[in-house]
């Protein structure tokens, strides 16, 4: 590629960004929330490869489609509790990028299980005012009737609406790492999980 068209590329990306970030901080967060599920749902649905399994295909999706809505530094003080304020840069730094993996493997594996699902929302009741706390609720119908609530705790970050928790069945994410996340501090210390995070991204991306 000559300087030109790397040019033209890096102009291109930048301009799209643009408007991706404008468009997402003009929604609602339940019109966001919306707009990316069905956009990931019927992606997966549409795609051969990614309803074989192909595991570069779902994660590239994950990566693409879900990953920019998601405030992973929130979400890792949040499950790391009270010893969040004692780590180092360093520490943190690591401790979300570990934590991220693991959540987009995830997601990816959620994803690999799309087929005929559809999501209904319910209207959203939220102070339109206001930029934290807000919760959009949903219900992931499966294809023989089978309900699974599926709902997202959201702030506005830069203008922007980000997800930092999500609830499935009842059960909300930050909750349940919390004491997987406790217990291993306890035991090894921030290290300690960073290592055990770190062994299970590596499991699972084998």
């Amino acid at each position: 590629m000559n300087m030109l068209n790397k040019f033209l590329a890096l102009v291109l990306t930048l301009t799209a960004t643009g408007f991706i970030n404008i468009a997402a901080a003009q929604e609602a967060p339940d019109a966001l929330i919306k707009r990316i599920s069905t956009d990931v749902l019927d992606t997966a649905k549409a795609d051969k490869e990614i309803q074989a399994g192909d595991k570069k295909k779902i994660l590239a999706l994950v990566q693409q489609k879900i990953l920019p809505f998601v405030d992973f530094q929130r979400m890792t003080s949040l499950a790391a509790g009270p010893a969040w304020r004692d780590t180092t840069p360093e520490q943190q730094t690591q401790l979300i990028q570990e934590f991220r993996s693991l959540l987009v493997y995830t997601y990816s594996g959620v994803i690999s299980q799309v087929k005929d699902q559809k999501i209904t929302f319910a209207p959203f009741k939220g102070d339109a005012a206001a930029t934290d706390g807000v919760e959009v609720r949903s219900q992931v119908v499966q294809p023989r009737g089978d309900v699974i609530r599926l709902n997202y705790r959201m702030e506005k970050v830069d203008g922007n609406w980000k997800i930092y928790d999500i609830s499935i069945l009842g059960a909300w994410l930050v909750e349940t790492y919390k004491g997987t996340f406790e217990s291993e501090i306890a035991k090894g210390g921030v290290n300690g999980l960073i290592k055990t995070l770190a062994d299970k991204n590596k499991a699972l991306a084998g």
